[in-house]
């Protein structure tokens, strides 16, 4: 890259606005802080372009700007955690629903928005595990497990040594894997079975078929519910969870299907007393073979936006029809 390309800055922010987007998603943990922090990492960029000497790539730059820009925006701030996170037990069948907007909760992030190789790195659980961080360790880790910067280089970004960043990445690790927690792949492409089984699932939502729902789930599924903190384990709490405290009968939950955190998605809408359909949660779905093992259902209605569904669906809208 030349600097030639810093006097082109449309095609610049064109050029790394999806890498950087994930890169300050796997940051903030917030899809809607992640944008604002791009565009101010852009802004200081334009502002410092005159001094840039190109002793590292262009896209070195940014990265280098993005992480300390990221770093500000964390100072202070406490992590975002998803219910499960919390460190509370899971919830009972009968247990009263509680919830705390007061929370920052984690966000999901759209594939269309990030690149699209990265999927491994964005999933939900990886991007909760950087949470348990703390912001330079996060920052860390990131620069050089995802991006796989050498340790001069984070060195040089964070204004510190090799020493300490490889002490930090070690001490990342560490807590990661105490937690049981790991950047495992996801799988590419979903298979045919799995494409079958989700399918059957958004019809058995549009029957309200708990049964059906709770057969798809594997025995020691979780399923939690921002901003609620009380989080479910195990198919009869979440069968419980579904038929009572979910307020939709037959044919009044549809579901849209998007991509989220490299994983499979759903908007699930509920029907309103004059017949139309509203947002009601985010579904994001962890299989495990052809079965689900973790629903994170978002209840923050602006994500239906950011997702680019739609905030309403008319009375006579019908899901398609799942195979038998």
């Amino acid at each position: 890259m030349t600097t030639t390309e810093l006097d082109d800055f449309p095609t610049l922010t064109q050029r790394y606005q999806r890498e950087l987007l994930a890169h300050c998603y796997r940051m903030s943990g917030s899809v809607h802080e992640a944008e604002d922090l791009v565009q101010e990492t852009f802004l200081r960029a334009w502002k410092a372009s005159a001094d840039f000497e190109g002793r590292s790539s262009v896209r070195t730059w940014l990265y280098r700007i993005a992480t300390n820009v990221c770093l500000t925006n964390l100072e202070g701030r406490p992590r975002r955690p998803l219910p499960a996170g919390l460190g509370t037990p899971d919830a009972m069948a009968g247990d009263a629903l509680e919830a705390d907007h007061e929370i920052a909760w984690l966000e999901p992030v759209p594939d269309a928005a990030v690149v699209v190789a990265e999927r491994d790195s964005i999933r939900l659980a990886f991007v909760a595990a950087l949470q348990h961080l703390p912001a330079r360790q996060r920052a860390v880790l990131i620069l050089r497990d995802v991006l796989r910067w050498s340790a001069a280089e984070v060195a040089e970004a964070l204004d510190t040594t090799s020493a300490a960043v490889n002490s930090a990445l070690q001490r990342a690790h560490a807590q990661l894997a105490e937690r049981g927690l790991t950047e495992d792949t996801v799988e590419p492409d979903l298979t045919p079975e799995q494409q079958r089984m989700l399918e059957r699932y958004v019809d058995a939502f549009w029957r309200k078929d708990v049964d059906s729902i709770v057969g798809m789930l594997t025995a020691e599924a979780t399923w939690d519910m921002p901003p609620f903190t009380s989080w479910f384990k195990g198919t009869e709490s979440i069968h419980w969870l579904i038929a009572n405290e979910c307020p939709g009968g037959a044919h009044d939950m549809p579901m849209l299907p998007t991509q989220a955190n490299g994983q499979p998605a759903y908007g699930l809408y509920m029907r309103t007393p004059s017949g139309d359909f509203i947002p009601f949660q985010l579904q994001v779905l962890e299989l495990d073979g052809d079965h689900v093992r973790h629903v994170t259902a978002f209840f923050d209605h602006r994500l239906f936006e950011t997702f680019g569904l739609p905030m309403r669906l008319p009375a006579d809208h019908l899901p398609a029809p799942s195979p038998r």
